[in-house]
């Protein structure tokens, strides 16, 4: 690792590569669209590179972004955590992926035998193909975890057409949490990742005005912050640790055969078993192949994984620091940097 914004390329075509795919980042940093961000990118015959530009944090004090700056990778957490928890429990018999939820939280909608949400199933949580709402500030109707647990459980959702909704993986974070008998947060988060990072070391994210200050190294998803830990958001860790990540599904060695074929197994025209899958306008660009998945994270981060070319890549950005009501462009960034990897040279 060189010393500040750069990891050094372990091959010249990586390095060629990485120079060619960072140009779109250094332009938003530029414009001051987004405070900073890393990329980095893994291959299978040619290692990896990382590379930082910008800042960790604008305000109330100054810090340059590092390629080891540690970011808060929002529904990144769904697909590095608890999709891959759910999918090593079924492959190990513990759950089927089929049966609805209740084979596990018999107590979901208990009052109402004949509720919809009792017959919601595991896969239809992990490809978002359920009738719940996209998000609903659950944060606002309590401060006790286990109150707002119950409350997720006991509500009445107001049902609609399958969205990507973060209380599908509230829901299978909840099951986690009753079959290993442990709050998330007392799960062992993965190798390289944690639920909260040292705030000097971390990207901030936003002035959160429920909070009353800017976050840095705490969770940004209020509402998991509210439940002290949830399946859909609250992992942190560094490029190092997500390309790790990503690594072990293309060596096979992060999961068992059957989870990462499921990862791939399209459940819709957009989504497989907890990622997304190529269709037009989607945050990897126009030019992934169709073996590729990915994921996105509110605060600005990312994940894209190519099984055919054995290669994957991360952009992760602070892109709501200080705030998130501001146009980023950060789908266009995604989407060039995809490019620009995706067409080589």
């Amino acid at each position: 690792m060189s010393k500040g914004g750069e990891q050094q390329a372990s091959s010249p075509e990586l390095a060629r590569l990485i120079d060619h795919a960072f140009q779109p980042l250094e332009e938003a940093v530029a414009t001051r669209r987004i405070p900073g961000g890393v990329l980095g990118i893994v291959e299978r015959n040619r290692g990896r590179a990382v590379r930082a530009a910008g800042l960790a944090q604008r305000v109330p004090k100054v810090r340059p972004m590092q390629a080891d700056t540690i970011f808060d990778l929002a529904s990144l957490t769904k697909v590095v955590f608890t999709a891959p928890r759910i999918l090593a429990l079924a492959d190990e018999g513990e759950i089927d992926l089929d049966a609805p939820l209740i084979s596990v939280m018999p107590d979901l909608r208990q009052y109402d035998q004949n509720a919809w949400e009792r017959k919601v199933t595991f896969r239809q949580c992990l490809g978002h193909q359920t009738p719940f709402p996209a998000v609903e500030p659950i944060y606002t109707y309590g401060q006790d975890p286990n109150l707002l647990r119950a409350f997720v459980l006991q509500r009445e959702w107001r049902a609609g057409p399958p969205v990507y909704s973060d209380i599908n993986f509230i829901l299978l974070g909840i099951a986690l949490e009753r079959i290993s008998g442990k709050t998330i947060r007392q799960m062992e988060p993965g190798p390289g990742f944690a639920f909260s990072a040292d705030p000097d070391k971390a990207a901030a994210t936003e002035h959160c005005t429920w909070r009353g200050r800017v976050l840095s190294g705490e969770v940004h998803d209020e509402n998991c912050f509210a439940l002290q830990g949830s399946g859909h958001a609250g992992l942190f860790g560094p490029a190092a640790a997500v390309l790790d990540f990503a690594q072990g599904l293309l060596d096979g060695g992060g999961a068992s055969k059957r989870a990462v074929e499921l990862m791939r197994t399209p459940l819709s025209q957009t989504r497989t078993h907890g990622w997304e899958r190529p269709y037009e306008g989607w945050s990897g660009g126009n030019l992934c192949g169709p073996e590729t998945i990915g994921h996105t994270g509110f605060t600005g981060t990312g994940l894209w994984i190519d099984f055919d070319k054995g290669r994957a890549w991360t952009l992760l950005t602070n892109r709501v620091h200080p705030t998130r009501h501001f146009d980023s462009g950060i789908l266009s960034l995604r989407q060039a940097v995809g490019d620009l990897i995706n067409a080589g040279f």
